[in-house]
């Protein structure tokens, strides 16, 4: 149990939280202790009963069973892959940063959600931090199930691919691409590759909450060429540690 404990503790601050979330809730749900049909996101529920929980139980919330466990499973662990490559990678020393990223997202998601009718969001959310790990990493070469091996940026398509196999749905895979897509392109693309205005900026309080720090882990990953270049002459010359890069499924 110590060896599990150490683990745990071990994984980056905001991904354990949110690890931790995903196990516990659908945990909650499994056991009875709340019903499952308050944890889904319902937007009558939501908007005119003002059960105002639901968006952030459907972000953690999954219907764990025979039919549904290796889905989730499968979607934990690219959860806690790839949510720590970027909290401890590109986000490294900046959790509001990567905080303001996951809100982002999520309120994104939460709003196509209650247009869409979308009870569950816990793939759209893991799939569009999987996108922006992608796109950060888009020219390394990953290894997939049966040594297939290609570029990063085509991960989110193949895995969606691999979701829909085993899930029999594309709809939360290509919602989280979308929205990932979104955020990646407005943070780093448009700014930085198109030199346009920068719409997104992480607001004081979460600096305040989340204060940067130095000394953290070395990073995953390597932006592309230009982003690099964009963020050096902002910098006044200065160098990011953007990493050296990680292969899909290595230790």
């Amino acid at each position: 149990m110590s060896d599990l404990g150490d683990w745990f503790r071990s994984i980056p601050l905001i991904t354990r939280y949110w690890f931790a979330g995903s196990i516990a809730v659908p945990l909650i749900g499994k056991l009875g202790l709340v019903s499952p049909v308050y944890l889904f996101l319902w937007p009558d529920a939501f908007i005119s009963r003002f059960q105002i929980w639901r968006p952030i139980t459907a972000t953690f919330f999954f219907p764990v069973g025979p039919g549904t466990g290796f889905l989730y499973l499968v979607n934990l662990y690219f959860l806690y892959q790839y949510s720590s490559r970027l909290e401890t990678g590109a986000f490294d020393g900046r959790p509001a940063d990567y905080m303001f990223m996951l809100l982002f997202n999520w309120i994104c998601i939460v709003i196509t959600g209650l247009a869409m009718d979308m009870q569950l969001l816990m793939i759209p959310l893991i799939m569009s931090v999987l996108y922006v790990w992608a796109q950060l990493n888009r020219d390394m070469i990953v290894s997939f199930w049966f040594g297939t091996r290609f570029k990063a940026c085509y991960l989110p398509w193949v895995i969606l691919g691999f979701n829909y196999i085993i899930g029999g749905s594309v709809i939360n895979e290509l919602i989280g691409n979308l929205v990932g897509h979104l955020y990646f392109f407005l943070m780093f693309k448009y700014p930085m590759d198109l030199g346009g205005r920068n719409f997104l900026s992480t607001p004081q309080f979460l600096y305040r909450w989340l204060p940067n720090r130095r000394g953290g882990v070395s990073g995953f990953g390597v932006p592309p060429a230009s982003m690099r270049r964009a963020a050096e002459d902002q910098q006044g010359g200065g160098r990011h540690n953007w990493g050296q890069g990680f292969r899909l499924g290595d230790q």
